[in-house]
């Protein structure tokens, strides 16, 4: 099996910007004159809104639920400190006091909008004089949030990773926006499909929408950055490798294009752009898509959507009035079978594929069906399940998608509520004027982890998050790395556990790790050979589980393949795999060799990259001591291999001499430890080969060495 770096370039990105250009240029539209001067308009409508306050909550709880109620009033969430910053009607404050809620004014938040606006209106009004045409409608990075692209950038960057790798990725026309339907500019509706179309099977779908509410400004990027994860990744990262090889993902980047453009130019515009509702030239105009599906659309008395124009909420006239949601609704039912039935209460099959994710921000939730009740749906422990483990990985509350009252008429209407395709909603985030710093270093890296997760276990998301996660595969020999020769026995060292799960809303219940196996090339699905792994103590009884086994390499050809572990735990039940590369070359790599002395800590032998050293014990009394700076969060799995004849344990110490782990095992058997650095730096971490019997001296006292992070 042989894989290809994607080939991605500034020139490629170039080259697809400028058609971009070319393309949106073509439409007909309103001339940059007018459409600056509505957008000064605009601006000037927004500094008017003053009604922004802050909502000092009295328990988390009920700010979370409050938070997904007044979603289209939220413009921060301040959990830490106590509040969240929301636009309301006097009638909407007295909702907020009957649930505790103190209410103070948000000055700070105003001049933070105005400022932006000044500055936004200020590089307007420099282009027009410079004699340029205004670029609100064209190509700009957003002033002050440079990490978040347009919509002109966000296609651009989406065209030319189909253009630069067509065996992986397809750019697809699925719909137009509403002013594209009028002959007003717009956009199309489009899909950036990810899949390997060289290998075929049968691929579950992993379906992402993001930036149906204008204003969040986040959310694209973030589907941008998975795409990125997943296309540069492809044949140097084996998870995306074999998720790119074997699934699908389908990311909507920019599912309310239209409107986002005006959040562009500083607005906190959230709807559409449909100047039917609420006046041509309003800052309120449009239709909350969000709650135009047509999937129980109206169907909470009011509650749960707006029938006033002017409203953040308001549902439309109709279900599914509007072009972009129909756009969703089509290539939804287009991808996905219907496996639900056509009573609320019906389920899906336990082995139902697919899922469906739709990005907002900024309340810090993990949200699944319903929000129209607080009845769980027959498919609610699973669904609860899978959001538990998504929201391990970026701290958010998991909970069903009631708040303080129903919503209705959302964006899994279709996917789950027709079809009975798994869904969630991710808010991500904390602000509307959310730093790139706060994106770059908390936002992105706490989220792509979440997504990764639903790309794995979207073959059968009902059930595969009920098993246990591999967290970490290694290779003896250097085997993902130089790589070794056919024939060459390597080592598998693995961790397992079942623990990975956001308990701070309820408890998952977690079990033991009772198995665990490996496949090469071919995974489980397909029908590969399982290769039984064992548990570095000896059995599997914890709920995290150090796993370990021999790889037979022979008769395995020349070139890369792929490595699949899973594990199980008490239920049987299977989890997801995670893979690692091996290498088999036909040159003998050069090894890494012990250098004497390194009798202690103090004369440890450094080692700066993973791989594989070769040693020999000297004499019945020798210490061989090898020091690792582990970065932050890393695991060092160490694999002691010794000659046949020997029996050699392997120890872990930290700086100040404390033994972290050991494996002391018998003659020829393989001693693998694993330790987590936990602090927030990087730490120094010692392993020691210790002679116990057997083979001394340059020939037999051989033994190998793996050290991987």
């Amino acid at each position: 099996m042989a894989f290809v770096r994607p080939r991605f370039s500034q020139s490629t990105l170039g080259m697809a910007l400028a058609a971009l250009c070319l393309a949106v240029s073509a439409f007909p539209a309103a001339s940059a004159d007018d459409h600056g001067a509505d957008m000064r308009a605009l601006r000037v409508q927004e500094k008017l809104r003053t009604n922004i306050y802050k909502a000092y909550f009295p328990d988390l709880a009920t700010a979370r639920k409050a938070a997904i109620t007044f979603h289209a009033n939220l413009l921060e969430s301040q959990y830490d400190n106590g509040f969240l910053v929301l636009e309301l009607t006097p009638q909407e404050i007295a909702t907020l006091r009957s649930f505790g809620f103190r209410i103070e004014s948000a000055p700070e938040f105003i001049q933070m909008r105005d400022d932006l606006l000044n500055q936004i209106q200020q590089a307007a009004d420099a282009r027009q004089r410079m004699g340029a045409a205004s670029t609100d409608v064209t190509v700009q990075s957003i002033p002050s949030y440079a990490c978040y692209e347009t919509v002109e950038e966000t296609f651009a960057a989406a065209q030319a990773f189909a253009t630069a790798n067509p065996t992986l990725a397809t750019w697809l026309d699925v719909g137009d926006s509403w002013q594209k339907t009028q002959g007003l500019g717009g956009y199309d509706m489009r899909v950036l499909k990810i899949t390997n179309s060289a290998i075929g099977g049968t691929k579950p779908r992993l379906f992402i929408t993001s930036a149906i509410h204008a204003r969040e400004y986040t959310t694209a990027p973030l589907s941008l950055e998975f795409a990125r994860w997943l296309i540069n990744g492809y044949g140097t990262n084996p998870d995306a490798t074999w998720i790119v090889d074997h699934h699908e993902v389908h990311l909507l980047l920019q599912t309310n294009p239209d409107g986002r453009k005006k959040a562009e130019g500083g607005l906190l515009w959230r709807k559409n752009t449909n100047t039917n509702y609420c006046g041509a030239t309003s800052n309120s105009r449009g239709a909350d898509l969000n709650r135009n599906f047509a999937f129980q659309w109206n169907s909470t008395g009011g509650q749960g959507s707006s029938g006033n124009q002017c409203d953040e909420t308001y549902r439309g006239p109709s279900a599914a009035s509007e072009p972009e949601v129909q756009a969703v609704q089509n290539y939804v039912r287009s991808i996905f079978p219907d496996r639900r039935g056509p009573n609320v209460g019906d389920g899906a099959p336990a082995d139902t594929m697919g899922m469906h994710i739709d990005i907002h921000s900024y309340s810090q939730l993990v949200l699944w069906p319903w929000g129209t009740t607080s009845t769980p749906t027959a498919n609610g422990t699973a669904l609860q399940t899978l959001g538990r483990r998504l929201a391990y990985f970026n701290g958010y509350t998991p909970e069903q998608s009631i708040g303080l009252y129903p919503t209705d008429g959302t964006s899994d209407g279709p996917s789950y509520g027709e079809l009975g395709v798994a869904a969630y909603t991710i808010e991500l985030g904390s602000s509307f004027f959310e730093s790139c710093t706060t994106y770059n270093n908390t936002t992105k890296p706490k989220n792509l982890p979440a997504l990764i997760y639903a790309a794995k276990v979207v073959r059968a998301p009902y059930q595969i998050p009920s098993g246990a996660d591999v967290t970490s595969v290694t290779l003896s020999n250097d085997a993902s790395g130089a790589g070794v020769t056919p024939g060459t026995p390597v080592t598998i060292t693995a961790s397992a556990t079942d623990t990975r799960f956001n308990q701070s809303n309820g408890t998952e219940p977690t079990q033991a790790v009772t198995g665990a196996e490996a496949y090469i090339d071919t995974p489980p699905w397909s029908g590969g050979a399982p290769i039984a792994l064992s548990p570095s103590d000896g059995s599997f009884n914890s709920t995290t589980e150090g796993i370990t086994g021999t790889l037979s390499t022979a008769g395995l050809p020349l070139g890369k393949h792929l490595v699949f572990v899973r594990a199980k735990v008490a239920s049987g039940q299977w989890g997801p795999v995670t893979a690692q590369f091996l290498k088999i070359t036909n040159v003998v790599p050069p090894g890494n060799n012990e250098t004497e002395p390194n009798d202690s800590r103090g004369a440890a032998n450094a080692v700066s990259t993973p791989g594989s050293w070769n040693g020999a014990m000297s004499a019945s009394t020798d210490n061989d001591y090898f020091v690792v700076n582990l970065p932050a969060g890393k695991t060092l799995a160490a694999t002691l291999t010794p000659n046949s004849s020997s029996d050699y344990d392997l120890y872990v110490y930290d700086a100040a001499g404390t033994q972290l782990g050991k494996s002391e095992k018998g003659t020829g058997a393989v001693d693998s430890v694993s330790v987590t650095n936990g602090t927030g730096a990087s730490a120094q971490r010692f392993v020691r080969v210790k002679y116990y019997s057997g083979g001394t001296g340059a020939t037999n006292g051989k033994y190998t060495l793996g050290l991987n992070w």
